[in-house]
């Protein structure tokens, strides 16, 4: 188990409405001594029920939100699907 200076937890925000919830631990390639050798270890999904158990225990939470343009959608006409039913 690692300790609140050790973890944070990161609460993404989109403008659809989802919510993403993550896990984040600091990790050394050396040793705990040598500070060059620590880093944010990899995201790990948590709920967003135990985001709200640790934030209220004292863990720290981050909340960020995403602005990114929505997809563009392309709209490919159907021949080859009516071709293909005239051959079949």
């Amino acid at each position: 188990m690692h300790s609140k200076q050790t973890v944070r937890y990161l609460c993404q925000k989109y403008p659809s409405g989802n919510e993403y919830y993550y896990k984040e631990e600091i990790i050394t390639h050396d040793t705990w001594d040598n500070l060059d050798s620590l880093e944010w270890g990899r995201r790990r999904p948590v709920s967003k029920q135990t985001v709200e158990k640790r934030k209220k225990e004292g863990f720290r939470v981050i909340t960020t939100i995403v602005k990114k343009p929505k997809g563009k959608l392309y709209y490919f006409p159907n021949e080859n699907l009516a071709k293909k039913k005239e051959r079949g």
